[in-house]
């Protein structure tokens, strides 16, 4: 899955798996099924391998997701799962609550309902489209994405004084942070405030930016 919510099919193999809350696929053809794209608004990220279970992929069960990273899922509207990722869960309710102004932690349905809210364009066909938003790039913090539109809308993540490109197979060669700029936002707004308030994504080993800083233009795990 893209930044966009976009499901494809690839050879790549990200960090994490997830789900929308059910089966939006056919088990016989393994192919999406025309019009559903979410089951419930529990829309998640998880651990690709919890307790020895093992899974057949796009079976009888739920639609199984894949993601990059973290930084991918959470711009796609997905957050931590709270059984097999229960402390980064819990890190991201109690961040969500403080970037959102909420006094306590919020419950699971309540984040779930402004995150779908957020993530849906309810003008799109069948409400299928991502909603995107437009944001100052000089007040986005680490781990928001967004978008440049030319031949192919390009999806960028923010890390410190870069943006990277994304790629279903990583993140490619970073490229100075424009500032003073009006961008299309990709990741939920209220995520944006979760990570303003101190959530740490886990980034893909491909997002690599500190031998940029140092001036060497090479490449160094960050």
């Amino acid at each position: 899955m893209d930044p966009f919510g976009t499901i494809f099919s690839g050879a790549a193999r990200g960090l994490f798996m997830g789900n929308r809350g059910g089966r939006m696929h056919d088990p016989d053809t393994r192919t999406l099924k025309e019009r559903r794209r979410w089951v419930s608004k529990a829309w998640i990220c998880c651990e690709t391998r919890f307790r020895d279970r093992a899974r057949e992929v796009w079976g009888e069960s739920y639609t199984e997701l894949f993601f990059l990273d973290e930084v991918t899922a959470l711009a796609a509207g997905h957050r931590p799962c709270f059984e097999c990722r229960r402390r980064a869960a819990a890190d991201f309710a109690h961040c969500f609550a403080i970037g959102n102004g909420h006094a306590e932690t919020p419950p699971l349905a309540h984040i779930d309902k402004v995150l779908h809210a957020e993530r849906i364009d309810p003008e799109s066909p069948a409400r299928r489209e991502k909603k995107l938003y437009v944001a100052f790039i000089d007040t986005l913090p680490d781990g928001a994405v967004i978008a440049y539109d030319g031949a192919v809308r390009q999806a960028y993540a923010i890390r410190g004084g870069y943006v990277l490109p994304w790629s279903a197979e990583g993140w490619g060669r970073p490229i100075p942070r424009p500032r003073r700029q009006l961008v299309t936002l990709v990741t939920p707004p209220s995520t944006v405030m979760a990570l303003k308030a101190g959530y740490r994504p886990v980034w893909h080993p491909s997002a690599c930016t500190e031998s940029f800083e140092r001036g060497y233009g090479g490449s160094a795990a960050a």
